[in-house]
């Protein structure tokens, strides 16, 4: 099931040029233009919220001080868009429960890392708020609550960043990723690693797979994919 993200802000042009980009990559969106109306689309549980900061009726800050005081919200990501470059603005939206503030313009290239980077920090803190912390699949059991690995029932220890690769690639067989891909979605888009580091975790997982190391298949001069046992 895709994300589904809430995107505020009063400017009808920011709205439609975000929509645009966040649905080009795989989001929902739902919106409005003021913060009455932030309020009223959390009926429709967004997994992140976009506020604008200056906004008729209701500004941003006092709209994340309302999201944080439902409990329901509480661990939702939420990113202020801002015109402001001050950096007592900026202390006193995250004092308020904001999770990253990005001043406009904006890249939508670096608002999408972003909202990717804060979704995968709720799955990595919260994983049973992420909709699947289990995967069943094959001869694997994959639990991202406990991570913990059983192959054929065989408890096998995995460093963190090998389980979540092998968990990223089981959640989605079938699905080819480059390296790069999965470089961002399991270290983040600002982390400098090179692309030969995927290549050294992968080869270590597939020593723990022992006679299943075929479930993860080597696309060549692509990238890597999971398949489901036959």
């Amino acid at each position: 099931m895709n994300k589904k993200v809430l995107l505020v802000d009063d400017e009808k042009d920011i709205v439609e040029f975000l929509q645009y980009n966040l649905k080009q990559e795989g989001f929902d969106v739902i919106y409005g233009y003021d913060g009455y109306e932030a309020l009223e689309k959390l009926a429709e549980n967004p997994d992140l919220i976009i506020l604008d900061i200056m906004m008729p009726k209701m500004n941003g800050y006092e709209v994340c001080k309302k999201i944080r005081a439902r409990k329901e919200f509480e661990h939702t990501p939420v990113i202020f868009l801002t015109a402001k470059s001050g950096e007592m603005d900026e202390i006193l939206g995250l004092e308020l429960g904001a999770n990253d503030y990005i001043q406009k313009p904006l890249s939508p290239k670096k608002l999408i890392a972003r909202v990717k980077a804060n979704l995968r920090n709720v799955e990595n803190k919260f994983p049973e708020k992420s909709g699947i912390s289990k995967i069943e699949i094959g001869p694997l059991s994959i639990d991202k609550i406990t991570y913990s690995v059983l192959i054929d029932g065989e408890e096998k220890i995995l460093p963190r960043k090998e389980f979540e690769i092998l968990f990223f690639l089981a959640n989605n067989p079938g699905r080819v990723f480059s390296r790069e891909l999965i470089l961002k979605e399991v270290w983040g888009a600002d982390v400098f690693v090179v692309d030969r580091t995927i290549d050294v975790h992968i080869r270590k997982i597939r020593e723990k797979l022992g006679k299943y190391e075929d479930l993860i298949e080597t696309i060549k001069g692509v990238g890597y994919r999971f398949k489901s046992a036959e």
